[in-house]
C-alpha cells in the first residue's frame, strides 16, 4: 500500500519526505494516457501512450521496467477502469485520485504536467486514494447495477401497458392495486389473448381483491381499439423479456457470490435466520441472508429497513474488507455522504449542508431508513421523534447514519444486533411522556394555587 505524507525536521525547518520513491502518476484521456515516471528511471520519463490493449500491456511493461511500485491516476471518466485492473493484476498499487483534489496548480494544463504533478504529488503521499472494490467484488457490483437498471425498465413496461388501458378507457389500474400482480396478468394477458368480454375477465380475479366482480367487470368496459391493443401486447412482452433477464441475472450473480463467499475465510458468530418477511415483488432467486453472512461474518439483515436487496446491493458496493480500509465509522459514514459537512471559520459554524454529490452506498442507508418510518421498533421509534423536531428529510439522513454506524460496527466487531443498544421502546417512551405530563400538571397546579 502507499505511504501516506510524513513530515521530517531539518536544519531550515520542517520539510515533506517523500515516502513513495517508486510512484508514477498517469493522466488519462479517451485516446491518449500520459505516464510520467522518476527522471532517474529512464531518460524519457514523461510519456504518452495511446489507448488500446496493447498500450496498456505497454504501459505495464514499461513500469515494471522502471521498477514502480505505486502508481497514481485520475478517475476520469469510465476510461481508467481497463487500465486500473491490469495494473492491479500486474501487482501495482493503484492509487484512483479526485481529478478536484489533485488539480495541477504548477503548470499550463497540459498532460505532460498534470501526469508529473500525480507523480509529485505521490512521492509525498499528498494523493487521498479513492475506494475502490476488488475485482471480484467489482464484478457483483456490476451485475446488481445492471439488475436494477433491468427493473427500472420492466416498470416502464407497467406504465406504458397502464397508459395503453387508459387510452381504451379500461380502468383496471383503479380497481387493482398492482396490475403486475396476480389478478392483474391475469386480466391483462387474457386482453392480449383477445378475450374482450368484461364479465369473463372479472372472473379471472382473486377472490381476495377488495373491489366485487362487478365493479371490476365495469372497469373492463373498453374501446378495444386495434392500435392500442397492439401497443398493450407489445409491452406486456417488453415486461415479460425483462423479467426474463432479471432471472438471468439473479442467477448469473448467485454464481458470483458462491465464489466469493468459497474464497473468504470468515471467522463469525453462528448463523441465525431472522424472522422477516420477503418481499413479494422483483424477489431474489437464491438465499442472499446466508450469503451476506458468509461473506461478513454476522447477520446484518436484523438490522431495522435492511432488506435482502439491499443487502446485495451492500455486498457489491463494498466488499468483505471495507473496514479495513475506512478506518474510523465516522470516516465510513462521511464517504456514505450521510454526515453534515460542518464549514467552520473564526469559530462559527458557516453551513452544515450535506455535500451535494450522490453516493450509492449512502442512498441505500437512506431507503433502509425510510422503510423503518412506520416500524415499531427502537429505530422506528428513532425516526420519528427526529422527525416530530426537524421533519422528514432530517430525520432519513439521521437515521440513515445511524443505520450505518450500527452497519459498520457489526461488521467490525463482528457483534450481532442488540436493539437494547439502538434507543428506546415504546413502553419506555410512553412511560416518559406520562412523567413529563405529570410535571406538567404539577406546575400548572402550583400556578393555579398561587393565582387563587
Amino acid at each position: 500500500m502507499a505511504k501516506k505524507a510524513k513530515k521530517i525536521k531539518t536544519e531550515k525547518g520542517l520539510r515533506l519526505k517523500i515516502v513513495n520513491p517508486d510512484s508514477a502518476g498517469i493522466d488519462i484521456a479517451d485516446k491518449e494516457i500520459q505516464v510520467c515516471v522518476p527522471e532517474d528511471r529512464d531518460g524519457e520519463n514523461n510519456r504518452r501512450f495511446g489507448s488500446f490493449t496493447r498500450d496498456l500491456h505497454e504501459i505495464c511493461s514499461w513500469l515494471h521496467a522502471c521498477h514502480i511500485r505505486t502508481v497514481a491516476m485520475e478517475a476520469t471518466g469510465i476510461y481508467w477502469l481497463n487500465l486500473y485492473l491490469m495494473l492491479r493484476d500486474a501487482g501495482i498499487d493503484v492509487i484512483l485520485a479526485n481529478p478536484l483534489q489533485v488539480k495541477n496548480l504548477m503548470d499550463e494544463k497540459t498532460d505532460e504536467a498534470d501526469a508529473e504533478w500525480l507523480m509529485l504529488m505521490h512521492s509525498y503521499g499528498m494523493v487521498k486514494p479513492s475506494f475502490q472494490p476488488e475485482n471480484i467484488t467489482r464484478k457483483i457490483r456490476n451485475l446488481t447495477r445492471h439488475r436494477l437498471n433491468l427493473l427500472e425498465s420492466a416498470s416502464v413496461e407497467i406504465l406504458h401497458m397502464q397508459k395503453a388501458m387508459e387510452m381504451m378507457n379500461i380502468k383496471l389500474s383503479t380497481v387493482i392495486s398492482d396490475v403486475t400482480g396476480k389478478s392483474g396478468q391475469a386480466i391483462i394477458r387474457a386482453i392480449v389473448a383477445g378475450n374482450h368480454d368484461p364479465a369473463s375477465l372479472s372472473q379471472l380475479a382473486d377472490g381476495r381483491c377488495k373491489a366485487s366482480k362487478e365493479t371490476i367487470a365495469m372497469s373492463l368496459e373498453g374501446t378495444w381499439e386495434d392500435d392500442v391493443l397492439f401497443m398493450l401486447e407489445q409491452s406486456l412482452k417488453a415486461y415479460d423479456f425483462y423479467q426474463e433477464q432479471v432471472g438471468d441475472c439473479n442467477n448469473k450473480i448467485e454464481s458470483l457470490l458462491m465464489e466469493y463467499a468459497a474464497a473468504i475465510d470468515t471467522k463469525g458468530t453462528e448463523f441465525v435466520r431472522t424472522k422477516k418477511s420477503a418481499a413479494h415483488k422483483n424477489v431474489l432467486t437464491f438465499d442472499m441472508e446466508k450469503y451476506a453472512f458468509d461473506i461478513w461474518g454476522v447477520n446484518v439483515r436484523a438490522i431495522p429497513g435492511m432488506n435482502v436487496g439491499s443487502m446485495l446491493q451492500l455486498v457489491g458496493e463494498l466488499g468483505h474488507d471495507f473496514v479495513d480500509k475506512f478506518d474510523t465509522c465516522r470516516k465510513f459514514c462521511k464517504w456514505c455522504n450521510i454526515v453534515p459537512s460542518n464549514k467552520i471559520s473564526g469559530g462559527k459554524l458557516l453551513s452544515s449542508h450535506l455535500p451535494k454529490r450522490k453516493n450509492p452506498v449512502g442512498q441505500i442507508f437512506r431507503m433502509c431508513a425510510n422503510a423503518v418510518k412506520d416500524e415499531k421498533t427502537e429505530m422506528g421509534n428513532y425516526f420519528r421523534r427526529l422527525k416530530s423536531r426537524s421533519g422528514s428529510a432530517q430525520a432519513i439522513v439521521a437515521t440513515a447514519h445511524k443505520i450505518a454506524r450500527i452497519f459498520y460496527t457489526m461488521i467490525k466487531n463482528r457483534q450481532e444486533y442488540n436493539a437494547k443498544l439502538v434507543g428506546s421502546d415504546e413502553k419506555e417512551l410512553l412511560i416518559r411522556k406520562i412523567e413529563r405530563a405529570k410535571k406538567a400538571l404539577f406546575k400548572l397546579d402550583q400556578r393555579l394555587a398561587e393565582a387563587s
